[in-house]
């Protein structure tokens, strides 16, 4: 499918000197409305809601240092000849989400642990809000117009893709070709995986810890099937594996055998809403 369009231009707004980017507003926006998601969670649960700003304040650096130090390891024959300064330019791009993850999962756990709180609890109630800030966050890889997938055929496009708004097919076409907007299959994923946990939570009210198994769940089976339409992943060194297909699986893998595991050790002792397991 050939097109001639132009890209949205990048810069949200110029000041002087400073420099604001849709991606850096979106990503923002993302943050903060899902911080307004966990803190109404939280209030209704009867937690201190301030605690997830609190949280916020060291999760975000840490996300952002684990997301530029993931993505270097996988990507370092393009800064291993210099300058040393490079590792360092994530306004050039390239950060990863899985690292991101890693960086926020461990921030949350050693918070947890120095607040006297279960990180648990804190893990389900930030689950969907999670998936919120990733759902948004992906339309700033549309801004940046990356994080797109393989050229569309024409019987892709008659079959179902002709029916995605202009203004999303125009912003995926490169040097003069349409591609699969893989972030757009991603946000939607994730949104319904939002609608999936709030169900989950408020109907089946499931035992502590296995709403964040669910998200881990959902997130990873979503991200290996639009991983593998992607021009732009990180693979393993020397290899044609993806590494986020292989991070989601391990991921899948390792979720529920913990579930498995903290049920036959009765460490999922108490249900999301706080009250103890009844045992039968």
């Amino acid at each position: 499918m050939m097109c001639t369009y132009e890209p949205y231009d990048r810069v949200f707004l110029d000041i002087g000197p400073l420099t604001i980017y849709w991606y850096g507003l979106i990503i923002a926006t993302g943050a903060f409305l899902a911080l307004l998601m966990a803190m109404r969670e939280a209030d209704r649960l009867g937690l201190n809601k301030d605690l997830f700003v609190d949280l916020l304040v060291f999760a975000i650096p840490a996300a952002i240092i684990f997301a530029r130090f993931y993505y270097v390891i996988f990507e370092w024959d393009r800064y291993a000849d210099g300058p040393w300064w490079k590792v360092f330019a994530i306004w050039e791009g390239g950060i990863a989400i899985h690292g991101a993850l890693i960086g926020a999962v461990l921030t949350a756990v050693l918070f947890a642990k120095a607040k006297g709180v279960s990180f648990w609890q804190i893990a389900d109630i930030a689950a969907p809000s999670l998936l919120l800030g990733q759902a948004i966050g992906r339309w700033g890889n549309f801004m940046n117009q990356e994080a797109y997938g393989g050229p569309i055929s024409a019987e892709a496009w008659d079959n179902g893709l002709k029916f995605i708004p202009d203004f999303i097919m125009n912003q995926m076409c490169v040097n003069g070709v349409y591609h699969h907007p893989t972030f757009l299959y991603e946000s939607v994923w994730n949104f319904l995986g939002i609608i999936l946990i709030l169900v989950i939570r408020r109907k089946f009210n499931p035992r502590r810890g296995e709403i964040f198994f669910t998200y881990l769940i959902w997130y990873s089976v979503g991200r290996y099937f639009v991983e593998g339409m992607r021009t732009d992943s990180l693979y393993v060194w020397n290899t044609n594996i993806r590494m986020a297909q292989l991070i989601s699986v391990l991921i899948i893998i390792g979720c529920i055998i913990f579930i498995i595991y903290r049920r036959k050790k009765g460490l999922a002792d108490k249900h999301y809403n706080g009250k103890k397991v009844t045992k039968r």
